[in-house]
């Protein structure tokens, strides 16, 4: 039975990375995968020899020996655990999508365009790096990709010129991801796991991510496209700053900066704080839309009223612009990787790599595979969706293996989410840029991945050299 799970895994993950080929949205085969995965493991939970207690984090003794309904409770209670790890990161990508939609909803991110005043090609190529370094860090890559090549759009009005500045904010917004717990999606998820902690995450993290976006376009900034002077677009009446702009920009950007803090400060999980945050947004984002408290106020006679009102709230209209299939693929993948997880393959297979895999430089505490075989997960997540590696690889290691802020997890954190740089379907930034510009798949792999590819091996080489120091 682990050998059809295992099959119906790989056939998912396939699906996944051709989603473009198949023309099918990869959330699809992510949730077809978790259910096949779970109801071969209720149907067949007779058969296994081994159930990994996700609670205990060690292998259950004499399993095999147990009744049929006494599996089936460890199984239930097992899919109830992981169902609620996967919930924290949904619940906490979902709060920080809502603020990032209501500063958009008041234009806040029109602040930003006011920085760019040049016309310089080489100039706007640094502004829009180093923003989407720093943005990428606070609102994630994703969100960050999506604001600046909206803004670029209103700057730059030739797409030949904009897709190569679209080129250099993926790389950036995925370095500036690595090293913010809140910056990339599989940093998030090895934050909320326990497997790193924010202090550290910038302590190892920062100079290798801050090289990985440097050194490409410092490179780039010597490339023809990026020579010379550039026509800038006029500005559009609907992208004028309005009255809040600029303090709902920073009010947002505050209150996902704070998370952490409220996780430092309370040891509760970061979902609280991230919920705490989105409620004072949401307060301000009531009163300067000059709009009563209409959230839970369903007394009302006049419906077609009530329904204009809540219609036209600042919180109901960026709740309406959540992107729920991304949250819908999290919950997939996540969710198929925790079946893996729970019948101990993940760590058959950790252990398989710990013992037929040479280690390369210092031998570390705690590491359990070679640095090469991680910079091969920076390889591999630009071809395959970074979020399954890096879930595949929770499960893989137990706390006496890797324990929080092992090595291993940073080199983890920064391959999977600069890898995914090489290639433009390898990110989520990639994907949207792609799916904005309407970026041609071998245009990007000539002129864009080269560049990624030096980013990468440039911060990975200076992560070794950082380990050794520290």
């Amino acid at each position: 039975m682990e050998s059809i799970i295992i099959v119906v895994f790989i056939l998912g993950y396939l699906a996944i990375t051709l989603e473009h080929n198949l023309k099918l949205d990869k959330l699809i085969p992510a949730l077809a995968m978790m259910a096949i995965c779970w109801a071969i493991v209720a149907l067949g939970v007779d058969s296994f020899s081994n159930w990994f207690d996700s609670s205990e984090h060690a292998l259950v003794e004499n399993f095999k020996t147990l009744a049929h309904d006494a599996k089936m409770h460890l199984a239930e209670e097992t899919l109830l655990h992981h169902l609620g790890k996967t919930a924290e990161i949904l619940v906490f990508l979902l709060g920080a999508m809502t603020i990032v939609e209501i500063i958009d909803y008041f234009n806040g991110f029109s602040t930003i365009k006011g920085y760019v005043k040049t016309n310089s090609r080489r100039k706007i190529l640094w502004i829009f790096s180093v923003l989407a370094f720093v943005l990428s860090a606070i609102i994630d890559n994703l969100t960050a990709t999506i604001v600046l090549i909206s803004i670029l759009q209103k700057i730059v009005k030739s797409r030949e010129d904009r897709i190569w500045f679209a080129g250099l904010i993926i790389i950036a917004a995925n370095a500036g991801g690595a090293f913010s717990p809140i910056g990339d999606v599989t940093t998030t998820m090895l934050w909320i796991g326990g497997k790193v902690s924010t202090q550290k995450l910038f302590v190892y993290l920062f100079i290798p991510s801050l090289l990985c976006m440097v050194v490409p376009s410092l490179i780039a900034s010597f490339l023809p496209a990026f020579k010379g002077n550039i026509d800038i677009g006029e500005e559009d009446n609907q992208d004028q700053k309005g009255k809040y702009s600029s303090t709902m920009l920073y009010l947002g950007l505050g209150a996902i900066v704070f998370v952490p803090v409220f996780k430092t400060l309370t040891h509760l999980p970061p979902y609280v704080g991230m919920m705490l945050s989105l409620a004072i947004v949401a307060t301000f984002a009531e009163i300067f839309s000059r709009r009563k408290f209409s959230l839970t106020d369903f007394t009302t006679k006049d419906e077609s009223a009530e329904f204009a009102a809540h219609y036209h709230s600042p919180v109901h209209h960026s709740l309406s612009k959540i992107e729920m299939p991304s949250i819908l693929f999290f919950l997939g993948i996540l969710m198929a990787v925790a079946a893996l997880e729970s019948l101990g393959i993940l760590f058959g297979f950790a252990d398989w790599l710990q013992t037929a895999t040479p280690k390369i430089g210092t031998e570390l505490p705690g590491a359990a595979v070679s640095d090469l075989v991680v910079m091969s997960l920076g390889v591999g997540s630009a071809v395959i969706d970074n979020v399954p590696l890096v879930a595949a690889s929770l499960g893989m290691f137990s706390p006496q293996v890797a324990p929080t802020d092992s090595p291993l997890w940073h080199f983890i954190a920064f391959s999977a989410g600069t890898g995914g740089s090489m290639l433009i379907i390898g990110s989520a930034a990639g994907v949207v840029a792609m799916g904005m510009e309407k970026i041609d798949f071998f245009w990007y792999l000539k002129k864009i991945s080269w560049l990624a590819l030096v980013g990468f091996l440039v911060g990975s080489f200076s992560f070794i050299l950082l380990r050794m120091i520290i």
